[in-house]
């Protein structure tokens, strides 16, 4: 019995999950309907919402319909709101004014309240001046007939009948401040999106027009110089130009997919930029004239998706700055594998380059601070700037896992 005990609570959460997925209308019909037939049973008559202590009038048919009228419309309690309060309060209020005797049903009032207070949405100050002006109506109408309560015991039950309707109003302010909260979640997860989008874009783009704007001019001067290899150059620029597309497809399938579809997509992995391409920038750097010294060292772990490629723009990045600033300096590329990091270190001969001096952009930042940022977002470091010794320097240390969050 003892062992079999724990296997209920997930069969209780799994039915209370399925209730809470019913329609609103289902549940408060049941909700209703189970109101009614507790109205009736006797044991549950001195349960309720009482108000006068009229002499007892016996029950008859007028009696019962009352009783079903402060019940069954709590079926429609949150789609009108406003109406079942009409309706049970009037019940209710005729139903004392008759002395007919208390029954469970009388519970309707507080919970018509309470609905009231937490899905009304027009005009709810004005439904609560009426609703106050109709129980000081029953409060004189009861007073005449000769009930024996004073002053103070209709303040007291009013007080009761408000905290109905402000635990009602404080569900509905608790619930609009968690809507409007996922409103801003929503929104700070779309600009950190469009960010994201603008960075890869610029990383793509910057990169291989760069080297179609280098390759380009080479052709050009090779038509006076070398006709001959003017067809090398015009074929590097259709390569890089090819290279580009290539990567661009990836990038705009990997928004349209989800993650899962685009992770389980062998093909589009084969095309992902990754640390194991680096190699192709750096021998498409060294087609374009710029001296490239390719180190690595340690033993290449698998890595997580977000860590390569990072890695990867990091070392485009550093790459395209020198074919633009450096243009023919040498350049090293080291990466290093150590125990739960990454660490790149691209290096350029010559004058201080000019993007370390460059500004984020109004939408998140542009190259090396794009690139920044995106290293931090994964738990790393990246510095760039001037060497001592001259020359220009980009490293990064990037943990093998992004950190948890």
């Amino acid at each position: 019995m003892f062992r079999q005990a724990p296997l209920s609570f997930p069969l209780l959460r799994a039915s209370r999950d399925r209730w809470q997925e019913r329609d609103a209308l289902l549940k408060d019909g049941v909700l209703a309907l189970t109101l009614t037939l507790l109205a009736f049973v006797p044991t549950l008559s001195k349960i309720g919402a009482q108000i006068g202590d009229l002499p007892e009038r016996p029950a008859n048919v007028l009696g019962v319909g009352l009783v079903l009228a402060q019940s069954l419309p709590l079926a429609v309690r949150r789609r009108w709101p406003a109406a079942c309060l009409a309706v049970v309060a009037g019940a209710f209020a005729v139903h004392q004014a008759l002395g007919f005797a208390t029954t469970f049903a009388s519970m309707g009032l507080y919970l018509a309240l309470y609905s009231a207070g937490a899905h009304q949405v027009r005009f709810r100050q004005g439904l609560a001046v009426v609703a106050s002006a109709g129980y000081a109506v029953l409060a004189v109408v009861l007073d005449r007939l000769g009930s024996p309560l004073s002053i103070p015991d209709y303040l007291a039950f009013s007080l009761a009948l408000a905290g109905a309707w402000l635990v009602g109003s404080m569900v509905r302010t608790r619930r609009t401040e968690e809507a409007e909260r996922r409103r801003l979640a929503a929104e700070v997860a779309t600009t950190a999106e469009r960010a994201r989008i603008a960075r890869e874009l610029h990383d793509v783009v910057t990169h291989h027009v760069t080297a179609m704007v280098v390759q380009a001019d080479a052709a050009q001067f090779l038509l006076t110089s070398a006709p001959e290899r003017a067809g090398e150059g015009l074929t590097a620029v259709s390569d890089t130009g090819r290279r580009a597309l290539t990567e661009l497809r990836y990038l705009l399938g990997v928004l349209e997919a989800t993650g899962e579809s685009a992770s389980a997509d062998p093909a589009g992995a084969d095309r992902a930029p990754a640390l194991g391409r680096v190699a192709d920038l750096i021998e498409q750097a060294r087609r374009l004239g710029q001296p490239v010294e390719f180190s690595e060292q340690g033993e290449r772990p698998a890595q997580n998706v977000d860590v390569e490629l990072a890695a990867y723009r990091v070392v485009q990045e550093a790459l395209t700055n020198a074919m633009k600033y450096a243009a023919g300096k040498p350049t090293r590329v080291l990466l290093r594998h150590g125990d739960g990091h990454i660490g790149i270190e691209v290096t350029t001969d010559g004058r201080a380059a000019v993007p370390a001096a460059r500004k984020p952009g109004p939408a998140g930042g542009r190259g090396l601070a794009g690139l920044r940022a995106r290293v931090r977002m994964l738990g790393g470091e990246l510095e760039a700037g001037p060497r001592p010794e001259g020359g220009f320097g980009v490293r990064a240390t990037i943990p093998s896992e992004p950190l948890q969050k």
